[in-house]
């Protein structure tokens, strides 16, 4: 079939120093974005190619880690800017300055740090995983988009998908936990609901992962240090979200910090190119990090900023964020010879591919509408809510003090987390207001206020050493029924450049619990973090443990219902708790030991406090015995597992099903057990469900090596859920 291909040229008189007639790039819809992108590549200067490749800030910069931003006027012939603003009236203005009084008119993407909400704030990422409801978040994530959108953005630097397993690293409040399965699964879902189906629908916006690759390895936990990755944990552990997260049509990809095994990844051609473009056949392009090109001259592989630029674009990073580094350099890279204009070309390619698949050149604008019908709307509070609720992990719960019974009429209520509304929202959270946020306290008397005297005491601050509210809280719990004591982290002591030598928490809330415990009255621990903490000590005086994480702007009620038992809990861990901060690092799916039963610390305990997938529910949840369709199967065949989960208790619930394969032989050692897949039901009482687990060998049975080939051999393996385990074998 042959197509017309019909070109509009519209001329318009510019101040170009050359004086010519300059003119505007515009073509009818029938054209193919390729053809498009190569027409206007054609017509495109260097100093116009090298605008496209960096990005620069408008309005108040928020994050404290990068402070030596000083604005600048807006060149309309930007490619990109981190938009700092609230108002679609803004982002239209400087959108009209680039698409009408530039000499080509190639529209500004506008992005900004979305990663657990907009205006209404969703908990933290890594309680996210802790719902292991991906369809949830996907909606979170949608709701987000729809928000930004319509307050000016095209483009979010989420989701970050770092594999973590240190919890003394701050950033590990950002992502999924330290599965990498579990953080492609939430990577898919995020990008979904970013995206949507497709980009240029309104209410969408680019998706970007982060920070590629290797930056949760930083050494100690401590923040933009060297990580030592070898290349079989490179493949096996830190890839497999980012490749998911590529197969799902995620637009763009951020690189590090991060120093991996000697190449920083800001100027890793194998990570960038051989991995990224070649194989995987990303057609997006990579933003660097906040100044992460010239951290290159920090980290000691250029001797300069030029250099740094060099080997950065060499490398693969298509856009730079905010340094300037492109901006100053490239014309004369290029002019040297030194970086071919192939690879400029090849650079901008991308960006306009990314923008035209966003739908900027046939409508660079957005719609501008009243606040009220952009945030915070009743169906967006009522997804945060249950977000919340399903990503609270109740960790004890002896003698089943909890739900509040209704003969506890006398309820102490202690705590600096109570009456808080800023820092249950956590670190990074986007244009959120605390007087949006509904404060743990509203949640308890908006739940409890007409059925019980609730008596409220602070207790102790966040940190210090002032213990003079101790005494007041002391007495107040002796003539309760029953203690809720509400502790934790500000949200500034997890996120970026928020190291921590210790995961404890600060000695005088430790102490706190340690008065509240010696009244004899039930005390319940309730935690906001944005990470694992040490809780050995305070395991011993708390009845019940809830870790609420961050839970954003409808944590409050969320809490309240799961403690009056009109919710129940359901959600489980996706990062292990260790006992204490020496045993890090401490995961579930490490490798066996050469001599088994020895080698521990002998000053602490063997294994960790509350492991990976721990989580208590109010009922109780039968598994039956694992269903195989075959006991053998070919490497070609599939094979399905069935397992019968029975609500024996007396409360509705959503039980988490984890499925985990155990490899006990190959060719290089597995690790002792991996999770393959997961799925979470609504199982009401004296019910029961199947939960089907299609096993594909390829998929679910093979492993990789250190570069990234996968290997599929016959042998014995192992189906585990719960405590549930069965043998089955693959044959050649």
């Amino acid at each position: 079939m042959i197509f017309k291909r019909i070109l509009v040229v519209i001329f318009v008189l510019t101040a170009i120093p050359n004086g010519f007639v300059s003119v505007i790039y515009c073509q009818n819809d029938d054209s193919a974005i390729e053809e498009k992108i190569n027409d206007l590549l054609g017509q495109m200067t260097l100093e116009e190619k090298v605008m496209q490749m960096n990005q620069r800030v408008y309005g108040t910069n928020a994050n404290p880690n990068n402070i030596d931003l000083l604005e600048k006027e807006v060149e309309p012939e930007i490619g990109s800017l981190l938009y700092r603003s609230t108002s679609p009236i803004y982002r239209n203005q400087i959108q009209r300055k680039a698409v009408e009084d530039t000499r080509l008119g190639i529209p500004i993407i506008f992005g900004f740090d979305i990663i657990h909400g907009y205006r209404t704030i969703f908990p933290i990422p890594l309680a996210q995983a802790c719902s292991w409801n991906t369809s949830l978040v996907q909606k979170a994530s949608a709701i987000a988009a729809k928000e930004s959108w319509l307050s000016g953005l095209d483009w979010t630097f989420s989701p970050m998908i770092d594999v973590a397993r240190d919890p003394r690293w701050g950033r590990v409040s950002e992502g999924y936990g330290e599965d990498p399965y579990v953080n492609s699964e939430f990577c898919v879902a995020t990008v979904n609901g970013y995206q949507g189906e497709k980009l240029s629908d309104k209410f969408t916006i680019a998706a970007c992962l982060k920070h590629y690759v290797g930056y949760s390895l930083s050494e100690g936990g401590r923040d933009y240090v060297y990580s030592d990755v070898s290349s079989q944990t490179l493949w096996e552990t830190f890839l497999p979200p980012y490749e998911a997260g590529i197969k799902a049509g995620a637009a763009t990809v951020m690189s590090g910090f991060n120093d991996l095994s000697g190449i920083p990844v800001t100027a890793n051609y194998y990570t960038l190119t051989e991995i990224l473009k070649n194989r995987w056949k990303h057609d997006g392009f990579v933003i660097s990090d906040w100044g992460s090109i010239r951290n290159l001259v920090d980290q000691g592989v250029a001797k300069d900023r030029k250099e740094a630029g060099y080997k950065a674009i060499m490398a693969g990073v298509e856009m730079d964020m905010v340094d300037d580094v492109y901006v100053e350099n490239l014309p004369a890279l290029v002019e040297e010879g030194k970086v071919p204009m192939e690879v400029i070309d090849e650079a901008v390619r991308r960006i306009l591919r990314v923008k035209f698949q966003l739908g900027l050149f046939d409508q660079p604008y957005v719609d501008v509408v009243e606040e009220t019908d952009r945030y915070l709307r009743p169906e967006y509070i009522a997804v945060a809510k249950n977000l919340a609720a399903e990503s609270m992990v109740l960790l004890k719960n002896e003698n089943d003090v909890l739900p509040i019974k209704p003969g506890m009429k006398n309820i102490a209520m202690i705590g600096p987390m109570l009456k808080d509304s800023v820092h249950i929202m956590g670190s990074w959270d986007g244009m959120g207001r605390s007087n949006d946020t509904e404060s743990l306290y509203e949640g308890m008397l908006n739940e409890f206020g007409k059925i019980a005297n609730l008596r409220y005491e602070l207790g102790c601050d966040f940190d210090g050493n002032d213990t003079s509210g101790f005494k007041q809280a002391r007495e107040i719990s002796k003539n309760s029924d029953i203690v809720l004591l509400f502790l934790g982290e500000k949200k500034n002591w997890s996120g970026e450049n928020a190291s921590r030598a210790s995961i404890a928490l600060p000695e005088i809330q430790e102490q706190l619990v340690e008065i509240l415990h010696k009244t004899g009255k039930p005390v319940v621990l309730i935690l906001s973090s944005g990470r694992p903490l040490e809780l050995i000590r305070l395991n011993k005086m708390a009845d019940a443990i809830i870790e609420i994480w961050q839970p954003g702007t409808a944590g409050g009620s969320a809490l309240a219902e799961i403690l009056s038992g009109k919710i129940n809990p359901s959600g489980k861990l996706a990062i292990t708790f260790p006992q204490t901060t020496g045993q890090i690092p401490m995961h579930y799916n490490q490798r066996k030991s050469a001599r088994p039963g020895i080698g521990h610390y002998q000053d602490i305990p063997v294994g960790p406090l509350f492991g990976f997938g721990h989580g208590l529910s109010y009922t109780d949840f039968d598994y039956g015995e694992i269903t195989l369709s075959k006991e053998k199967i070919k490497k070609d065949e599939q094979l399905i597992a069935e397992i019968t989960v029975g609500n024996n208790g007396s409360y509705d619930g959503k039980e988490a099903v984890l499925w985990f394969v155990a490899d006990p032989i190959a060719s290089i050692s597995r690790p002792a057990k991996e999770l393959k897949f997961f799925e979470k039901k609504q199982i009401q009482k004296g019910e029961e469900m199947i939960y089907k687990f299609v096993i594909e060998p390829m998929r679910d049975l093979s492993y990789v090596d250190g570069d990234g080939k996968r290997y599929l051999e016959a042998g014995d393996f192992y189906l585990e859920v719960g405590d549930k385990k069965v043998h089955f074998e693959l044959i050649d």
